[in-house]
């Protein structure tokens, strides 16, 4: 079989697959060099129909078993996570007081889905089912990029630290208090080396985002003003692409190297609705 045909999406990173249909059963050529292409690049775009669920779930076992959702998301307990403004048994926009849309704030900070678990995530697959016509773009940064652009003297100091990431410091940066107990308790800290080197490739980048609370055995200040920084040279300008969404787009992305968030849009006006499948570690690749 050929070479699938891709299109960057950015000078560093991320490309857009051309010839792909993810609704359909891949033969295993397909799947091994979408693979390879997710390893290399970190972000894949796959253009086309709007997906099921269940089209959406077959698709996504390429890269592995989805997590279960957590108890706090619209669909709670299964294996897709929706984000969306729209309630799924209404099917009307929420108000922007629902203790869902309070939760999603946190969404437009930088962060890497999963860190907060101890299990850590592979990739997230995530499909647009509607779309607004405005706003509510998804943008990426590279911590591959981030690292190599890093000072020699600063990749030095942080090789071998821990970095302790918390869902509840993450939703303690949108000012609202909308962990229930049973989250907290289902979601307690999570320690990952704040260095990962891919084992496929051996090509290191940082794993921070909004969910990085603190480094371990530092003070807390030190260590999050250390976070900052980190976290303000890997989301320079030139080291972000911005996704403006079609119903039907879907994006893979690798949350062992890049970290996203989403942007502002009339949420009270318009639609909108994705749903995302979050793949875990291999056991022997959890940090």
């Amino acid at each position: 079989m050929s070479h699938l045909s891709v299109r960057p999406l950015h000078p560093d990173f991320g490309v857009e697959v051309l010839d792909v249909d993810a609704s359909r059963s891949l033969e295993c050529p397909v799947r091994e060099q979408l693979r390879e292409l997710f390893e290399t690049h970190s972000l894949l775009l796959i253009r086309g129909p709007v997906l099921s669920d269940q089209q959406q779930l077959a698709f996504s076992e390429l890269f592995g078993k989805p997590q279960i959702s957590a108890s706090g998301n619209l669909t709670g307990g299964s294996r897709l996570s929706r984000q969306s403004n729209v309630d799924p048994v209404s099917n009307e926009i929420m108000p922007a007081d629902h203790a869902r849309m309070r939760y999603q704030k946190a969404t437009r900070f930088w962060h890497a889905d999963s860190s907060y678990r101890q299990s850590g995530s592979l990739c997230s697959i995530l499909a647009a089912r509607e779309v607004p016509p405005t706003g509510g773009d998804t943008e990426f940064a590279s911590l591959r990029v981030a690292w190599r652009r890093l000072p020699l003297a600063l990749r030095e100091r942080i090789q071998g630290l821990v970095c302790v990431h918390s869902l509840a410091h993450s939703q303690s940066l949108t000012g609202e208090e909308v962990l229930s107990a049973q989250q907290q308790t289902e979601f307690p800290t999570a320690c990952h080396p704040l260095v990962q080197v891919n084992p496929r490739n051996g090509q290191p980048a940082l794993l921070i985002g909004a969910h990085a609370s603190h480094i371990e055995g530092w003070p807390t200040e030190q260590g999050r003003a250390l976070l900052d920084e980190l976290l303000q040279r890997a989301t320079v300008a030139d080291n972000v692409y911005a996704h403006r969404w079609r119903a039907g787009d879907i994006l893979i992305w690798d949350n062992r190297c890049m970290l996203h968030r989403s942007t502002g849009y009339e949420s009270q006006r318009y639609r909108r609705w994705l749903e995302r499948a979050t793949i875990p570690l291999p056991a022997a690749q959890d940090a």
